[in-house]
């Protein structure tokens, strides 16, 4: 037996343990013999002694009777009666250490069955400690990684060779059920001929096959590896082969684990049972390395690829488009790129549900796929948004190719759950590189441009950024100038002014209306009207109004503090204020922290905001109006509706467009607009407001015709603090 191996560690083990526990028992059996000898001895002793007193007794007795002589013989007779206990005590003596001896006897038997059952023990805990302690090596090494993962086999192969360092085996096999067929690995542990990995490929794979249940024709992926060389396996029939199968509840995944042993020494309970722990956890390595192998290939793919549409994604495209940047300019030619945004197509989530929406990007890809050529890019980039890249692509091209996508979209039909069919169009806009521009940056900012002036131009149409010069310039000083706006409202240094509003006859102070100021870092202030669009178009109205109102709220206080009269304050909505509802919990709570009567406070609302969802601002405008808020309509008559507004939503003041106001002294027209807009209002009980009274004439006529209060330069400046 090879003594440097595992087995020949155990076996050194088992024979010291063996020759220890012999040498002790051989000992022990000594001793045990030493006291039987000693007993012996002892009874040989007695059985002298008893015999010699028989003797003395006998003599004693003839030589009484010889002499006559009565006092004599009775001493000899009290002599051999002493004699007589003598021998009797000395039999009690021996009975009594014989029992002791027989005693002793038993209870060195005893401790010798002990001894030898504890060392018995003691020798397969010890073998059994020392397996395991191997076992917890291999089990030790046994630590996932990415790169293991990707090459699970050779990882298998690695644990393998720590396996095969405890138990010898001569052939480890891994079976797995996949794509309808088998694949089936072996590794050899040692050197064998062909033939008979041969026969142990057809013998192995038809049992594999049967015991995973699947076809009988189904389809083999082998794989074997050599692991050991130098060694000769001994082909000894039948093998012992023990197997451990992946578990059931593994929906992914089946299969077998197994070890093949050809030797004519028959496994152990023992070291089958290690070998099955093992082969258990080589269960979970291998299938855990499999599905993981296979989750990451998933996961690498969809790192690319839309899983909806399976077009590649964007981060595929922003990777594609550097690249494209890069070779473009080394060598000095055209590409171009088609921004598509399907029209309407919420209305199509909306009608016909999700599913159906998702069933129309499966057809759009589609339609991309067919309609553009090898070597060029289409991808989803997001939501109903795709992206294309035109290699050495100018512009004429780009257009021919965008309007040839424009009729394929427009031709398709769709069907719906109802089973309707229905068209969809889209938007394109188009960017060449480099004439339009030449960062990635810049490039996708111009197609977005383009693509949104194809929506404005009536949808289902292509847009190019060449015809929209200074356009992609423009864009980009409005969105530097957001990221001002942005940083001085955390900054808070937008604040409001305030503008007086006073009765139309007398003059009197009746309110102010607080209008946004921005204060530039070199201390100049800047009127609304210089940025009051980008903060609509970029979504920073909400954040301007909770701004100007909380501000507006403490000139209030500190008016009342300075101890004036309470000042009522016009305060301008955004849509995005009013869309969101989150202003009536605001203002409530500022209210009540600050002590604000909610009856001082009126907000306004410009008619193109309220013509949204007259529904949900009837209900917005009641809600208000019951925690004690007033409402104006501002701009009114700069719509095409206003007369409906005034009947379908209930306003307290009206502030009558500025465009009619300073028109009225050169303009009949602008005149009767405002006369007849000020007789209605009267009529309803809703009071009226005429801004941009900027001289005396104005006012004068204002009075004529009935206005309740003025506003404008010509009445008060807008100033930091409150009138």
């Amino acid at each position: 037996m090879d003594t440097t191996s595992p087995q020949g560690a155990l076996s050194r083990t088992d024979l010291s343990l063996t020759d220890h526990r012999l040498r002790v028992i051989g000992e022990l059996a000594s001793l045990l013999e030493d006291q039987g000898r000693t007993r012996r001895f002892s009874e040989t002793l007695g059985q002298l002694t008893r015999s010699m007193h028989g003797e003395i007794v006998s003599m004693l007795e003839h030589a009484g009777g010889a002499i006559g002589q009565p006092g004599l013989l009775d001493m000899i007779a009290e002599a051999g009666r002493i004699t007589e206990r003598l021998g009797t005590s000395f039999d009690l003596l021996l009975a009594e250490r014989s029992r002791q001896w027989n005693a002793t006897h038993d209870a060195l038997c005893r401790t010798i069955n002990d001894f030898d059952d504890m060392f018995s023990l003691l020798s397969n805990t010890l073998v059994e400690r020392e397996l395991l302690e191997r076992q917890s090596q291999v089990l030790e090494q046994i630590i996932l990684s990415h790169e293991r993962i990707g090459q699970w086999k050779a990882f298998v192969q690695a644990i393998l060779n720590d396996f095969h360092s405890i138990f010898p085996f001569d052939l480890f096999f891994v079976a797995l059920a996949e794509n309808n067929g088998l694949m089936l690995n072996v590794y050899y542990f040692g050197d064998t001929d062909e033939a008979y990995r041969l026969k142990t490929r057809q013998e192995l794979a038809l049992q594999m096959i049967e015991n995973l249940g699947l076809p009988p024709d189904s389809s083999l992926d082998y794989e074997e590896f050599h692991v050991l060389q130098g060694h000769r396996i001994q082909q000894v029939r039948p093998e012992q082969m023990i197997t451990v199968r992946v578990p059931e509840h593994s929906s992914q995944l089946a299969g077998l684990l197994g070890v093949t042993f050809l030797s004519s020494r028959k496994l152990n309970p023992r070291e089958e049972s290690v070998i099955r722990s093992i082969l258990a956890v080589m269960v979970m390595v291998v299938g855990s390395s499999k599905v993981l192998s296979r989750t990451l290939g998933e996961l690498e793919y969809y790192s690319t690829h839309d899983p909806l549409t399976g077009l590649h994604n964007r981060r595929h495209f922003n990777n594609m488009l550097e690249y494209e940047i890069g070779r473009s300019e080394r060598h000095q030619h055209e590409f171009a790129m088609l921004l598509l945004d399907l029209d309407d197509f919420k209305d199509v989530n909306d009608s016909y549900g999700h599913p159906t929406g998702d069933s129309v990007l499966v057809g759009v890809a589609e339609i991309l796929r067919n309609s553009t050529r090898k070597g060029d890019l289409a991808t989803r980039i997001g939501g109903d948004e795709f992206a294309i890249l035109l290699m050495e692509t100018g512009t004429d091209g780009a257009v021919a190719a965008a309007e040839k996508l424009g009729a394929a979209l427009r031709e398709a039909r769709f069907s719906a759950p109802n089973g309707k069919q229905f068209h969809i169009t889209t938007s394109i806009g188009i960017v060449v590189y480099p004439r339009d521009a030449r960062t990635e940056h810049d490039l996708l900012a111009g197609v977005d441009i383009a693509m949104y002036r194809a929506k404005e131009l009536g949808k289902d149409s292509a847009c190019t950024l060449a015809s929209l010069p200074g356009q992609l310039k423009a864009t980009r000083v409005t969105r530097d100038f957001a990221e001002q706006l942005r940083t001085a409202l955390r900054e808070e240094r937008m604040v409001p002014y305030f503008q007086p509003i006073v009765g139309c006859l007398d003059g009197a102070p009746f309110a102010c209306e607080t209008v946004a100021r921005l204060k530039q870092e070199n201390g100049e202030t800047i009127a609304a009207g210089a940025f009051i669009d980008t903060i609509e178009k970029y979504g920073l109205g909400r954040e301007l109004d909770r701004v100007i109102i909380r501000q507006a709220f403490q000139a209030i206080v500190a008016r009342r503090e300075a101890g004036l009269p309470p000042m009522r304050v016009f305060i301008n909505l955004s849509a995005q204020e009013i869309q969101g509802r989150g202003i009536l919990g605001y203002a409530e709570e500022l209210c009540h922290s600050l002590h604000v009567p909610p009856e001082l406070v009126i907000f306004e609302i410009l008619e193109r905001d309220a013509i949204g969802d007259m529904t949900n601002m009837r209900k917005f405008l009641a809600n208000l109006r019951a925690k004690g808020f007033s409402f104006a309509l501002d701009d009114f008559g700069s719509g095409y509706n206003s007369f409906h507004y005034l009947r379908e939503l209930h306003f307290e003041y009206v502030k009558i467009d500025g465009a009619f106001v300073r028109s009225i002294v050169d303009s009949a027209i602008d005149r009767a607009l405002v006369r007849n807009l000020a007789n209605l209002c009267k009529e309803l009980g809703i009071q009226t407001i005429a801004e941009f009274v900027e001289s005396e004439e104005i006012l004068d006529m204002l009075k004529d015709m009935g206005i309740d209060y003025v506003q404008g330069y010509h009445i008060g400046m807008p100033r930091p603090v409150m009138p």
